[in-house]
């Protein structure tokens, strides 16, 4: 495993950083897995307008989720959402970075 590889694993690992969560592809059995969230907020550009919104975006290691796609529901503590969009990864290849919406 590279540096960067272990790096990131104990990023999600830290209790403070990484969270359990359950991703469901669809039609496919759940699978606990760890995550980053990532509630940031957006600001968007539209004409002369500046329209704010809440996103939920989160971060998902390659090795515990090869191929997500949208459609897929990840739970985190309860709250249930769908990945939106196309998920994308990092320069590394080792992390998705992924947009959701509440289901």
């Amino acid at each position: 495993m590279s540096a960067v590889g272990a790096a990131v694993d104990t990023l999600f690992a830290d209790p403070n950083i990484g969270r359990d969560a359950v991703y469901i592809a669809d039609g496919g059995a759940p699978v606990l897995v760890r995550v980053v969230a990532r509630r940031a907020d957006a600001i968007t550009d539209f004409g002369d307008a500046r329209l704010w919104s809440e996103t939920t975006r989160i971060d998902l290691r390659v090795a515990e989720v090869p191929n997500p796609r949208p459609g897929d529901r990840i739970e985190i503590g309860g709250d249930a959402f769908l990945i939106q969009g196309e998920p994308v990864r990092d320069r590394e290849r080792l992390v998705w970075t992924i947009d959701l919406r509440p289901t």
